[in-house]
């Protein structure tokens, strides 16, 4: 899932970048700020004056697009960034679905009964 971020200042970070964005949550009226950007290949992080005051939510993701805008207030930088998850998160998707799956096999296993083995057939004699 992609997601546009608009600061107001100039942020220049190359298209395919790692990011890693540090947003203020505001639990009541359901938005959220973004405090800070790292830029992860070149360790160059763009923040905010103010200390944040409430919990901040941290995410990494990989640059899509970045528009740097000159306006008559200054710079204003609009990044797309697609939130990339980490390998342990999509590990633990994994296994909860084969610990589902497996379950589920077990449940039907059950319900419809097992049959016992057939008897061997005697060896036969010419």
């Amino acid at each position: 899932m992609d997601r546009t971020l608009v600061l107001a200042a100039s942020a220049p970070i190359p298209v395919g970048h790692r990011v890693e964005v540090a947003e203020q949550l505001d639990l009541v009226g359901g938005t959220s700020m973004v405090v800070a950007i790292t830029d992860l290949e070149t360790g160059v992080r763009y923040q905010r004056a103010e200390e944040p005051s409430a919990e901040l939510s941290v995410w990494q993701g990989r640059v899509l697009t970045t528009t740097v805008t000159s306006t008559a207030d200054g710079p204003r930088t609009a990044v797309k960034v697609d939130a990339v998850r980490s390998a342990a998160f999509d590990a633990d998707i994994a296994l909860r679905g084969a610990d589902a799956a497996a379950g589920a096999a077990k449940d039907e296993s059950d319900r419809w009964g097992s049959d016992p083995l057939p008897e061997r057939e005697p060896d036969r004699f010419w």
